[in-house]
């Protein structure tokens, strides 16, 4: 999977600019402020359809106009595809793939597939469980529609029940009510949980092998996925766990159990690596997952995604960079720096003045 070619028209600092991509590496070259991340950000929009940087979409539309644009120029396995979105600072953007337009975001995700990473990642190792989560579900959303409608589901029934548990003021009362939220939100966790347990199965491997590579062989990562409930009977488990933490979630007004408190923890030579792993240490971490994500990717989608790296150089060594660039030759790579200092032979260069 590649992208061959990128227009922006009132995007972000891009008055009306054209951008010609080549299967292998590019090298995005330019000072800072310059615009560099904003070419990757319109390439992962059309892989999401949303921004990693912001949830204002009007922010994207470029200072005094109106409107902006962006069109990508894919070219797949099988075929290829064009995707368009316009966006406008006074109505939600639309969408054309193909010159037809869609309605809902589930229509475009898996029409391309791409991982971003950016030193901005560390956040998934350092933060909180909600950046871990957000991991697992951009992966599978990207690789499962149904998955993508089965979260979404999930999210509507949580948010019935805690307003539930906010406006009901006899709990009496509130056990005759809230059973039928219990029984849909344990049913739909159950099917997150178990895509989730079969991803990190699945992504462990990947990671490690990544680790092992980057490391020169002196780090071992392992990756644990931890939920509410494990194994068989998870739908049954929570039920019973709802019933019996309902006075707690009572008075705190909101749902503490379920698949919207998953975590991941992952441990570098048998340490946690959010608590004592260096800032060093967690930024490799972070990009083994990536680089997991992106072989996780190439074996439920059939074809390598592309893979977005955003001033990534500027945190590694030269030995690590030139690791990283082997370890990604197969995909499509578009990468953004200040310098670029490697053999340049094999590159597509892009400078940004």
């Amino acid at each position: 999977m590649q992208i061959s070619r990128l227009t922006l028209k009132d995007f972000r600092s891009y008055e009306d600019r054209i951008f010609e991509f080549t299967p292998q590496v590019n090298v995005i070259v330019g000072k800072n402020a310059r615009g560099k991340t904003n070419i990757l950000e319109a390439i992962f929009y059309m892989v999401l359809g949303k921004s990693f940087r912001t949830s204002h979409e009007k922010d994207v539309v470029r200072w005094n106009s109106e409107n902006g644009y962006i069109k990508g120029e894919f070219k797949k396995k099988y075929r290829d595809i064009d995707i368009e979105m316009f966006f406008s600072s006074l109505r939600k953007k639309a969408i054309k793939i193909d010159g037809i337009g869609i309605k809902r975001i589930g229509e475009l995700l898996g029409s391309v597939n791409a991982v971003f990473f950016s030193p901005d990642e560390l956040r998934l190792i350092k933060n909180s469980p909600e950046e871990r989560r957000r991991f697992m579900n951009i992966i599978l959303s990207q690789t499962n529609k149904s998955y993508f409608y089965l979260l979404g589901r999930y999210e509507k029934v949580l948010a019935n029940r805690n307003k539930l548990l906010k406006t009901s003021r006899d709990i009496n009362v509130l056990k005759d009510t809230i059973d039928i939220w219990d029984r849909a939100l344990s049913d739909l966790a159950e099917k997150i949980y178990k895509e989730r347990a079969k991803l990190i199965e699945e992504l462990s491997p990947y990671a490690e092998k990544a680790q092992d590579y980057l490391s020169s062989g002196k780090e071992n990562i392992k990756i644990e996925y931890k939920s509410s409930f494990i194994g068989d009977g998870y739908a049954q488990k929570m039920l019973k766990g709802l019933e019996k933490n309902l006075e707690k979630d009572f008075k705190l007004g909101f749902t503490s159990l379920g698949v919207h408190r998953d975590e991941i923890d992952i441990y570098l030579n048998g340490v946690e690596v959010k608590s004592f792993g260096s800032q060093g240490q967690q930024r490799t971490v972070a990009l083994s997952l990536k680089l997991a994500e992106l072989e996780i990717i190439k074996n439920r989608v059939g074809e390598e995604p592309i893979l977005l790296l955003d001033d990534v150089f500027s945190e590694l060594d030269i030995e690590r960079r030139k690791k990283l660039l082997k370890f990604t030759s197969k995909a499509q790579t578009i990468i953004t720096c200040t310098e670029f200092e490697e053999d340049g032979s094999d590159c597509n260069i892009i400078k940004i003045f």
